[in-house]
């Protein structure tokens, strides 16, 4: 499955990203929650919140699985390898 995901071009920083996100929206789902439906209460709010809120740990565990294979594949270090090679021929060159 995750190397059909990094096929597709998920690569571990979009997962990375999209469970940042899932947190501020989990904070923003609740407060939302609190705020459109006033008389249903706290309880309600929160239910809201961890609903969001527990995509954060799946998406933190899909982008480590990504990760891991991008670093056995090549592709985690390949580009920042290619440009430090690139930086010292330009030094030794110029």
């Amino acid at each position: 499955m995750i190397k059909k995901l990094h096929d597709m071009g998920l690569r571990s920083e979009h997962a990375y990203t999209a469970a940042i996100t899932s947190i501020g929206l989990s904070v923003l789902t609740w407060s939302a929650s609190l705020r459109a439906e006033p008389g249903r209460g706290l309880d309600r709010a929160d239910r809201w919140g961890i609903f969001v809120g527990e995509w954060a740990p799946t998406l933190f565990g899909l982008g480590l699985a990504l990760s891991h294979y991008e670093q056995e594949e090549g592709s985690l270090m390949g580009k920042a390898h290619a440009d430090g090679e690139r930086q010292r021929q330009m030094a030794g060159t110029a």
